[in-house]
This record gives structure tokens, sequence and C-alpha cells, in this order.
């Protein structure tokens, strides 16, 4: 199975200045020396406590964060080294489903400007085709071509995520980062989602990097897993692996802390 991304030796550190009268100047690796693979139409799980540098190294994959050192490779292309038009076609191909879906919409547009926007920033299609596109995508996402009209306060927590979701597969992408798209959202709620996630991959072919700190969602949607712990990659391997016979002691933590036998893959 060829990569999709590979990312070598990703480092990113910020500093922290404390004190009043004496000033003191820390440093916080939130990346240190990190390597990963994603193959093509697989989902590759992050994990990890709060602080870990999950998010940086989702973030630093589609340069919302510049690294320190460090290159990323997708699709054979150096992300690291483009710009301008050649940046914005990669990330044409490498959308993000955020954490929050109540922040992560603009509460002043209709859901149909949300999905237009997206379509018109790549210049794609005209307003007819887009149409089509979007209300074929809202409804794949199970909500109703009324809802176009609407605005995001008028929907559920677990509705919002969904249009988040049909967002970011409007533009037809190939990697799919999930930054904890069902964390924010009720354990009912969250196994509608990542239901609908699991789908989606199959109908699209999709690839996911899927961010979270929660392995019972991991169980039952990744390949593979990393564990991550203040900035450092910690243990990998195939998801039932990690959970059958994991050999790092933090991992075992992480493990021992959910409810409910884990020792098998459902």
């Amino acid at each position: 199975m060829e990569n999709l991304l590979e990312a070598k030796n990703l480092s990113k550190e910020y500093f922290k200045t404390t004190g009043f009268f004496s000033r003191s100047r820390t440093s916080i690796k939130a990346l240190d020396n990190i390597s990963v693979s994603i193959k093509k139409g697989i989902t590759l799980a992050v994990v990890g406590e709060s602080g870990s540098g999950k998010s940086t190294l989702a973030k630093s994959l589609i340069r919302l964060i510049e690294l320190d050192k460090g290159s990323i490779t997708f699709k054979n292309r150096n992300m690291r080294a483009i710009n301008g038009s050649d940046l914005k076609k990669a990330r044409k191909n490498i959308q993000m489903i955020f954490q929050d879906p109540y922040a992560s919409l603009n509460p002043r547009m209709r859901i149909i400007k949300i999905m237009e926007e997206p379509l018109q920033i790549h210049d794609i299609g005209n307003s007819a085709t887009q149409y089509t596109k979007i209300l074929s995508m809202i409804k794949r996402v199970g909500l109703l071509e009324e809802d176009l009209s609407k605005y995001p306060h008028q929907f559920s927590g677990g509705q919002r995520q969904r249009i988040g979701i049909a967002r970011a597969l409007i533009l037809e992408p190939e990697l799919v980062i999930c930054d904890e798209p069902v964390s924010a959202l009720d354990v009912s709620v969250q196994a509608q989602i990542v239901q609908l996630l699991k789908s989606l991959q199959k109908e699209f072919g999709l690839t996911y990097l899927f961010i979270t700190h929660d392995l019972r969602i991991v169980r039952h949607i990744a390949d593979e897993v990393i564990v991550m712990k203040n900035g450092k990659l910690i243990e990998q391997g195939k998801t039932d692996i990690i959970f059958r016979k994991p050999k790092n002691k933090y991992t075992k933590e992480l493990l021992a802390s959910i409810p409910g036998n884990l020792s098998k893959r459902k």
C-alpha cells in the first residue's frame, strides 16, 4: 500500500516567558523529531493527552503552523517548499474537520454560503453546478435541501458537525484531517458521526488522519495508531496489536484508564 503522506523529523518549539521582575524563558517542544507515514485509504489515529502535540502535528501538515525543521511530502510533493497557487492546490487535496462544530461555522452565513465558499475559492464550477454538488453532499451527510437556507444556530451540535464534514468533502480531497471531531458531542451522537465518517471513507476512498484523546473511538475507526506524549512519538502500530499488546508503559496506562475490557477489538 502506497504512502499518501510522509512526514520526517518534524520539530516545533515554543518559548514561554514567565515572571515579572525576574523574567525567565522556557521552551516547550510541541513536536520533538516526529516521523509519520499515512498510507492511502486507511485511518491513522493520533492519540495522546492534552498538550501531547497532536493538534500541532495536524496543523503543521497543512502549514497552518510553520515547523522549525522536518520534511512533509504529500503525493510526492514537498509541502514545505511550495507557496502561492501551488500550496492552494495542495490544500484542496488536504481538508480539515475541526473539533468545535459551534466555532468552526460562520454564524452570520447561511449554510448554502458556507458550502459555496470553498468551491468559489478554488474556482470550481458555476453557480448551477456548485448548487448541484452542494445539494448532493448535504444530503449525503443526512441533512435536507431546506437546511441550506438556515443559519448554524438553528442546528444541533451533531448536525453542525455534519455540515463541517460536508464542507470538508465538497472539494473531493484525498486526505481528511479530523481534529477531535466528536469530542464536543454527546456520546450517542459521537457514534453516529463516527459511522458517517466510516461510510464516507468507503464511498469516496478517503484517507483519514484522526486526532483524538479517546481510545474508545480509535478502537472503532482506526487501522493504525500513533501514541504521542510531550511532543514525542511513544508507540505506533496496527490498532489490534496496540490494544492487545501495548509495549510502552504510557500506552498501557491510557488503555487501563478506559472503562471496560479492551483486550479485544469489537
